[in-house]
């Protein structure tokens, strides 16, 4: 029979990756992956949905609360003895390495987490334990990344839901934020940026090169795009220059440019390429 808390979890598992990472309960809306570990003693897989904050770079850092429990999380013992693991984002999965944070490293992301959602505090109030915080930083691979889609243009749509979802999370955040703009919204905002901007330097260089070469006819679009890009890069320098200061009013002026013009972006690439990379 099984047990109530690994049905719960299945239930997620089963509606995370159905809905690429969209799922409903408590976890929406919620920043979430699947984390699969090797079982300390059985060295079987076993994988569990974990909420997860942004850290920048190509890591991201998880916190082992299980609650508030007395114990560690088994997920948690499970990446001390066998620090390699697969994350699923809903949209990629990658390998990545654990690492338990220490000392003022730690404290400082966890004072992080507290910062944007007290849970967490009321989670380590309720245990003698340290809750440990983990970076589980991307192993990179030659090649492009492992996205969860059945075709070139599904994958394109599913990323830049990714980026649509982010930034109306981001924003939600800045509005529930009050008057002082948080370290970890910084972090989550700055994170954000980046990834917008490797995956239109990954457009630039790899996927408009092959589709100008293959449809000609298309070239108007790309050039657009393109020049759609450095727009946005602008746009991203002047978001992150605004959360370089305290004024908060200025951070929501800048990501509410950015968000309207990221919209239309999305929605007109979706319309010149997505009939080019799955034609009917």
């Amino acid at each position: 029979m099984p047990h109530p808390i690994q049905d719960f979890n299945q239930k997620i598992i089963d509606e995370f990756r159905a809905h690429h990472g969209r799922v409903g309960g408590p976890f929406e809306g919620g920043r979430l992956i699947l984390l699969t570990t090797t079982g300390a003693r059985t060295g079987t897989p076993h994988t569990t949905p974990v909420g997860y904050l942004p850290d920048g770079g190509d890591r991201i850092l998880v916190i082992a609360s299980a609650g508030g429990s007395p114990r560690h999380p088994d997920w948690y013992r499970n990446l001390v003895a066998h620090p390699q693991v697969t994350v699923e984002s809903g949209v990629f999965t990658y390998e990545a390495k654990a690492v338990v944070l220490a000392g003022e490293e730690r404290d400082r992301a966890f004072a992080r987490a507290v910062e944007s959602d007290r849970g967490w505090a009321a989670y380590q109030e309720k245990t003698d334990r340290v809750l440990p915080v983990v970076a589980l930083h991307e192993i990179a691979r030659p090649g492009p990344p492992n996205i969860n889609a059945s075709s070139p243009g599904e994958a394109i749509r599913l990323v830049h839901d990714v980026f649509r979802r982010e930034l109306t999370l981001i924003r939600k955040e800045m509005a529930a934020g009050g008057p002082v703009l948080g370290a970890q919204l910084r972090v989550n905002c700055l994170t954000f940026c980046q990834g917008l901007h490797n995956h239109h330097t990954g457009e630039d260089v790899a996927m408009f090169p092959f589709l100008a070469d293959r449809h000609p006819e298309a070239a108007p679009a790309l050039a657009r795009l393109r020049a759609e890009h450095e727009h946005i890069a602008a746009l991203v320098e002047e978001l992150r220059e605004a959360l370089s200061g305290t004024d908060l009013d200025s951070v929501r002026t800048e990501a509410d440019r950015l968000t309207t013009e990221l919209e239309a972006h999305l929605t007109y690439e979706e319309e010149q390429l997505l009939p080019l990379l799955d034609p009917a």
